[in-house]
C-alpha cells in the first residue's frame, strides 16, 4: 500500500508539473507578437493641435513616437455641442491611430482625448483642440475619468515590491537547503520560509494582473471588468505573468522533496531551469522588452534579478538560520563558500546594472534630469554602502572571526538587509518610472522639467501638474479627488500663478476643462523663482475650496 501511495503521488507530480507547463505553453502561444517600444508620446496629429481648419475632417490621425496599442472607448472626439464626433473603431497601425469622425460635423472647437499602451504596459494618454471653421467655446468630455486612481499606482508599486521579497525569500532557502544546509539541522524553518516566498511571488503576480485592470483603462481597484482582464491577459505583460503563475505551479511538486531532504543532481538541474524561465518573466512585462535592445535588455535584467535574489536571500538564510544554529566547525565550512558566492552574485548584479544603465539611461545628463536618472543615482548610494558592509563581513570570514563570534557578523548582515530593503523599494519604483532614455528625449524636445503635487482640500484632493516648470510657455493640469480618492466633478475651476519675491502679481490661468474632474492651461512664465499657483474648486453653488502650491520654476 505505501509503495501504491508513493507511486501516487509521484504520478501526481508529474501531472501538476505538467499542467503548469501547459500553462506556460498555452500564454505563449495567445501571447501578441509586436515591435518592441517603450512610453509613447503624441509627437504630432491631424488636424494639428489648436489648428484651426476650413472643412470638417473624415478622420483624425495621431502619431506616436513608438508603437501603441488599444484601450477600448478610451479614444474619444467631443464636437462643439457635447456629442460624440468620432464613428467606429480607430484603426491602429504601428505608431498611428487613424479614428473616424463625420465629416458633416458642426463648426466650432473638437477636443480628442486619448488613452493607449504602450508596449511596456504603462498607459499614455492626453487630449488637445482642433477648430473647424473658427474657435468656439471648447466642449467638455462627460466620459469616464481616463486616470487610474493613485491606489492603484502605488498598489502595483507595492505588488512588485512583495513580488521581489517573495523571490529572494524562495530561492535563499531551496540555494542553501541544496548546496550548504548541515544534515543534522531540521529544515522545517527553511522550508516554510521557501513556501512563503512561493506564496508570496504568487500572490504579487496575481495582485499585479489584476491591478493592471484599473490601471490600463483608469478607474479605482474594483473597477475590474470581464473585458477588461480579457485585455490584460491577451496582452504580452499578461502572457508573461500566466508564464509566471505556469512555472511556479511546475516547480511546487519538484520543491517538496528538495524542502524534506537531499535529492539528486537531475531534480536539481530541472528546478534551476523552471527558476531561470521564471526570472525572464519580469523583464518580459516590463521596460527591458521594450528598450532599444530588448534581447540583451531582457538577459542583463534577469541576471540582475537572480543575482539579488541569490544575495539577499543568501543573507537571510544566514542571519535567520545558519549563524544562530550552526556550530563553530560547520560555519568554517559554510562561510568561505558562502562569501564566494556572494562576491560572484554581487559582481555580476554590478556588472548588469552597469549595462542596463547604459541601455536605459543613454546619456549622463539623463541621470539628472529625469526620476528615473535620479532614483537610479539614489539607488547606485545605496548600493555603494551596502558593498562596504559586505566588504566587511568578507575580511571576518578571511580572518575566520565570523564562524567563532557570529554576532559581528550577524548584524552586519542584517545592516545589509536593512539597507537592500530601500534599494528594492526604490527598484519596484523605478520599473513604474518612465525610462531616463524616454523622458530625456523629451526633454532635449521641449526643455522641459516637470513638477507634479497632490493638495488636500476641505473637499478632498487637487493634483497640480506644471509641465516643463521652467520659465517660457507652460501646461498645467489639475485633477479633483474626493476625500475618496474618487473623481470629483468640478463646476468651475479658476488658477492664478504669482511671483512676491519678483514682485509679480497673480497672473490668471486659462483653463480648458477636459472632463468632469480635469482641467488643464497654458501660462506663461517670465522668471524664475518659486512662483505660487493657487486653484480654487468649485463643486456646487455654495461648495469651494482653494489650494496653493509652491512651484519651482528654473
Amino acid at each position: 500500500m505505501t509503495g501504491m501511495t508513493a507511486a501516487l503521488r509521484r504520478w501526481l507530480a508529474r501531472l501538476t508539473t505538467a499542467a503548469g507547463l501547459l500553462v506556460v505553453l498555452v500564454a505563449l502561444l495567445v501571447a501578441p507578437a509586436g515591435p518592441a517600444s517603450a512610453h509613447a508620446v503624441l509627437v504630432s496629429s491631424s488636424p494639428a493641435s489648436s489648428a484651426v481648419v476650413p472643412d470638417a475632417p473624415s478622420e483624425v490621425v495621431l502619431t506616436f513616437s513608438e508603437s501603441v496599442r488599444k484601450v477600448p472607448g478610451k479614444i474619444r472626439v467631443i464636437a462643439p455641442d457635447g456629442s460624440r464626433a468620432d464613428r467606429g473603431e480607430p484603426s491602429f497601425e504601428g505608431s498611428v491611430v487613424a479614428i473616424p469622425v463625420d465629416p458633416g460635423g458642426d463648426r466650432g472647437t473638437y477636443l480628442v482625448s486619448y488613452r493607449v499602451i504602450s508596449a511596456d504596459s504603462h498607459p499614455v494618454s492626453g487630449a488637445f483642440t482642433y477648430s473647424v471653421g473658427a474657435p468656439s467655446t471648447p466642449p467638455v468630455d462627460t466620459g469616464d475619468d481616463s486616470r487610474a486612481d493613485p491606489v492603484v499606482a502605488n498598489g502595483i508599486k507595492v505588488a512588485k515590491f512583495v513580488g521581489y521579497a517573495g523571490l529572494l525569500l524562495l530561492v535563499g532557502p531551496v540555494l542553501v537547503l541544496a548546496a550548504l544546509w548541515p544534515r543534522r539541522l531540521s529544515r522545517r524553518g527553511p522550508a516554510r520560509v521557501a513556501w512563503a516566498g512561493l506564496g508570496l511571488v504568487a500572490l504579487s503576480t496575481l495582485a499585479t494582473l489584476w491591478l493592471q485592470v484599473p490601471y490600463t483603462n483608469g478607474g479605482g481597484v474594483t473597477d475590474v471588468t470581464g473585458t477588461g482582464f480579457s485585455t490584460v491577459l491577451g496582452s504580452a505583460f499578461g502572457a508573461a505573468h500566466l508564464v509566471r503563475l505556469g512555472l511556479l505551479a511546475a516547480a511546487v511538486f519538484l520543491l517538496r522533496p528538495l524542502l524534506a531532504g537531499p535529492v539528486g543532481r537531475t531534480d536539481q538541474l530541472i528546478l534551476g531551469i523552471l527558476g531561470g524561465a521564471a526570472l525572464l518573466t519580469w523583464p518580459l512585462s516590463g521596460h527591458p522588452a521594450a528598450s532599444p535592445a530588448p534581447a540583451v535588455s531582457v538577459v542583463v535584467d534577469a541576471v540582475h534579478l537572480g543575482s539579488m535574489a541569490v544575495w539577499l536571500g543568501g543573507l537571510v538564510m544566514l542571519v535567520g538560520f545558519l549563524l544562530r544554529r550552526a556550530d563553530e566547525r560547520e560555519l568554517t565550512a559554510i562561510l568561505p563558500i558562502w562569501s564566494r558566492w556572494a562576491a560572484l552574485a554581487v559582481s555580476a548584479l554590478l556588472l548588469a546594472g552597469i549595462v542596463q544603465a547604459l541601455i536605459e539611461v543613454a546619456t549622463p545628463a539623463a541621470l539628472v534630469d529625469t526620476t528615473y536618472g535620479r532614483l537610479l543615482l539614489g539607488k547606485i548610494g545605496l548600493f555603494a554602502l551596502v558593498i562596504a558592509v559586505a566588504a566587511y563581513s568578507r575580511a571576518l570570514v578571511r580572518r575566520r572571526t565570523a564562524a567563532g563570534r557570529p554576532t559581528p557578523m550577524r548584524r552586519a548582515v542584517l545592516a545589509e538587509l536593512a539597507i537592500t530593503a530601500v534599494i528594492l523599494g526604490l527598484t519596484a519604483s523605478l520599473v513604474q518610472t518612465t525610462p531616463a532614455r524616454t523622458a530625456a528625449t523629451d526633454t532635449a524636445g521641449t526643455g522641459a522639467g516637470y513638477f507634479s503635487t497632490t493638495l488636500t482640500s476641505s473637499l478632498g484632493s487637487v493634483q497640480v501638474e506644471v509641465d516643463p516648470a521652467k520659465r517660457g510657455n507652460n501646461t498645467v493640469h489639475f485633477y479633483a479627488y474626493t476625500p475618496e480618492n474618487r473623481p470629483q466633478p468640478v463646476v468651475e475651476w479658476r488658477a492664478t500663478a504669482a511671483l512676491p519675491s519678483a514682485g509679480i502679481e497673480p497672473i490668471e490661468v486659462p483653463l480648458l476643462p477636459l472632463t468632469d474632474n480635469h482641467a488643464t492651461g497654458e501660462i506663461n512664465l517670465p522668471a524664475s523663482g518659486e512662483w505660487q499657483l493657487r486653484v480654487t474648486v468649485r463643486t456646487s453653488d455654495i461648495d469651494q475650496a482653494t489650494v496653493t502650491a509652491t512651484v519651482p520654476v528654473r
